[in-house]
């Protein structure tokens, strides 16, 4: 053995046992629940969740009680995206995975409705559109598909693409807006985004381009458009917002907020149906909330040691249950966050918004460990693996 290659093995044992070690410190933090593999795309819809697994297997989990109740299998890869659509009395789970296909399932009946060859390479987002009918599909081929919705027993159908970006395209976000367009926002691994209006004409959806945003340096990891604001988390370390309101028309950049690892994912909660001005990010294994009364100035509330690997996906839950005492509902806000240590935590928002002392993070990277997946990847699909993890 190279003295290199001693040097990275016992770097990795230190990491592992590291891990271990803080595992143990953090098993009962935030009621976890355990999943038997990575967590990499989580909706929560009342007291359910779905989870995109990439152990191949895409499931339903009942938030309150942590019982998986149900499992949505027919992908020969991970599953790394999904979403929900509602049609009717129908919920449509809608999954995109490294095989490189879509596939739409009866979220209640487990009842495979379509797959669909979408892309060349690993699907790696998916945006539903609801009023639009539109689904949006990104991917590592660098492409963007556009797709109408619908539930027949066939493969969807493509009603346009983007082809703008030269490198893969990691996150998408939009809405409607006020005239009936649909708002576009797409960022790829070079730490580009870009803004497109999108309009629906002789059966397909066409684009135009209204901005370019290059502050990031590198991946991003995490978009929200709402409010005349776009907030974008990257792997350069840092979380900003774009003011997109402002009467000259010209986007305003605050200064970013800071953070001493990657961001993988971020939450601002009053583009929520909550409204509140809170955002909650997660950078390494730690959970951020900033008071963002002030964009200009954020504040930091609170500091988590949330997990013992990376955090990878933060959801708003409103846990709803019924009082004992007068059998009324009640609905409350809390917290879901995913990991890379293959659990779902649950927080009730009131309590992380109580600033506690700060939690100083290890000088050194926790770097990733690789487990297996569930099938036989390529070097090309290890390698991917290692920079997901």
């Amino acid at each position: 053995m190279s003295k290199s290659e001693y040097l990275i093995s016992s770097s990795h044992l230190e990491i592992a046992d590291a891990r271990l070690q803080k595992s143990e410190r953090l098993k009962d933090v935030g009621e976890p629940l355990q999943l038997p593999g990575k967590a990499l795309g989580i909706e929560v819809i009342g007291n359910t969740a779905w989870i995109a697994e990439n152990t191949t297997v895409a499931r339903s989990i009942d938030l309150v009680s942590g019982k998986t109740m149900k499992l949505y299998r027919g992908h020969q890869g991970p599953v790394s995206a999904l979403a929900l659509w509602h049609t009717g009395s129908k919920q449509i789970l809608i999954t995109g995975s490294w095989d490189k296909t879509m596939k739409l399932w009866d979220a209640n009946t487990k009842e495979l409705i379509s797959s669909t060859d979408a892309h060349s390479d690993f699907v790696k987002s998916l945006l539903v559109i609801p009023s639009a009918n539109l689904l949006v599909s990104g991917s590592s081929d660098k492409l963007i598909r556009f797709w109408t919705l619908h539930t027949d027993q066939q493969p969807l159908q493509s009603v346009g693409s983007l082809s703008s970006h030269t490198r893969p395209v990691e996150c998408l976000a939009g809405h409607v807006l006020s005239n009936g367009d649909v708002e576009l926002c797409t960022g790829d691994t070079m730490g580009i985004i870009r803004l497109w209006s999108l309009a629906y004409a002789d059966s397909r959806w066409n684009s135009v381009l209204k901005a370019e945003f290059n502050h990031h340096r590198t991946k991003i990891t995490d978009l929200y458009l709402g409010a005349g604001q776009l907030w974008t988390a990257s792997s350069d370390e840092t979380v900003q917002v774009q003011n997109l309101a402002k009467p000259e028309g010209k986007p305003v950049t605050p200064q970013p907020i800071q953070h001493s690892t990657a961001v993988r994912c971020l939450l601002p909660l009053y583009l929520t149906d909550l409204q509140e001005p809170y955002v909650i990010t997660g950078s390494g294994d730690f959970m951020r909330i900033y008071d963002v009364s002030s964009i200009d100035e954020p504040e930091l509330l609170n500091e988590i040691d949330a997990h013992w690997h990376d955090i990878t996906q933060i959801r708003l839950w409103m846990r709803e249950s019924t009082a004992a005492e007068n059998n009324q509902r009640k609905v409350e806000p809390w917290i879901v966050t995913t990991s890379l240590d293959s659990t779902i935590r649950r927080w009730r928002l009131r309590d992380l918004l109580v600033p506690k002392p700060k939690t100083v993070e290890p000088a050194a990277s926790t770097g990733a460990t690789k487990e297996k997946a569930g099938f036989t990847m390529s070097l090309e699909e290890e390698q991917e693996l290692d920079e997901l993890c």
